[in-house]
């Protein structure tokens, strides 16, 4: 049997995403699933594999792709928390399960961190082979498409917001770069929680649509100093957390936009990662400063409370087939998007 993928052999530009027929993935332990994938997710990490810039060496021909949504259609014999047909959304990291992290339920720091579509073979595929326990039932109310497009940006963020930066009703948050998978997964768990949002963009459109799902104000930075925008909206105090996951430049203005005692969380560079640090900023307003990448198990589950309890669905930008992952890519290469860009295997 046959699968439709699109996958690399070699690194390069868009142009090397193909799509072809493989060979169907296989059991190969007793703890192993094999998902019927209805729908995959991108990621920025997809585009920097593709590009071959990440460090890592990636197997060839290799399927990218770390978010996902499908039905089981095969599990392994030691499998106990699957049955056959059922309708699940995946974890994407998976540890050694012997490193001091993995033995202490920190798999995601695991020190031979394997992530679907990094190392192994990932979801721009209809069918993937995945750990069972990776696999979990989708949150009530959400289609395959938007069960694809959560899992890595809200365990992320949830991570980021909620465990390390232990964000609260009443607090201030300034969110970078605003339309991003990211950037948007923050503002939807921000406004849930009841936060007061700023949120900054080069494009006037999509600081509309922010300020329509709960922005409070937003701030173009190529027209303003965004640093001195938020004092100004917050009486020269600044906000209590910033999401900045672009670096560069902005790195500086960021830790300037904080209030006293404030939070400053990361998961990204895209615009360099290796920005200039006023240390004394840092030091006389003891600011803290968080790495985030991923998350645990028991934070993914709390992700899939918080969405099946509130109602939260993620926002959508646009969905393409399987066959235009190509056309797909290159509109998050070029930043277009509002939301999370979807790949489905129909049609």
């Amino acid at each position: 049997m046959f699968l439709k993928t699109v996958q690399i052999h070699q690194h390069g530009g868009v142009e090397q995403l193909r799509y072809e027929e493989r060979a169907d993935p296989e059991i190969k332990s007793a703890g192993d699933a094999i998902v019927n994938l209805k729908a995959a997710a991108l990621n920025h990490i997809d585009i920097r594999i593709r590009r071959g810039c990440t460090g890592m060496e990636v197997p060839l021909p290799h399927i990218l792709g770390a978010d996902g949504a499908g039905t089981v259609v095969a599990i392994g014999s030691a499998v106990k928390n699957l049955q056959l047909g059922a309708a699940v959304c995946l974890y994407p990291p998976r540890g050694c399960g012997q490193c001091e992290f993995c033995v202490t339920d920190r798999e995601w720091l695991c020190v031979n961190l394997r992530v679907l579509g990094e190392c192994e073979d990932g979801t721009y595929a209809e069918y993937v082979r995945v750990p069972a326990r990776n696999c979990f039932p989708i949150p009530a109310g959400l289609s395959f498409t938007e069960a694809a497009a959560f899992p890595l940006v809200f365990l992320t963020v949830w991570r980021m917001l909620v465990t390390n930066a232990d964000i609260k009703a009443g607090e201030s948050i300034l969110i970078l770069g605003i339309g991003g998978g990211v950037a948007m997964a923050a503002l939807q768990l921000a406004a849930a929680v009841g936060m007061r949002i700023i949120v900054t963009s080069s494009s006037a459109a999509k600081l509309t649509q922010a300020e329509q799902l709960g922005a409070a104000h937003g701030i173009n930075y190529r027209e303003a100093d965004f640093a001195k925008e938020v004092r100004n909206l917050t009486a020269k105090r600044g906000v209590d957390v910033v999401v900045d996951c672009v670096g560069g430049a902005g790195w500086v203005q960021s830790l300037a936009s904080l209030a006293k005692g404030g939070r400053l969380i990361t998961c990204g560079a895209t615009a360099g990662a290796r920005p200039q640090t006023n240390l004394r900023r840092i030091f006389w307003n003891d600011l803290k400063i968080f790495g985030s990448t991923l998350g645990s198990r028991e934070e993914f589950g709390r992700v899939l409370e918080f969405l099946a309890q509130s109602g939260t669905k993620p926002i959508i930008d646009q969905v393409f087939p399987l066959k235009d992952a190509a056309l797909a890519q290159a509109r998050l290469e070029e930043g277009k998007q509002f939301g999370k860009i979807v790949l489905t295997m129909e049609g």
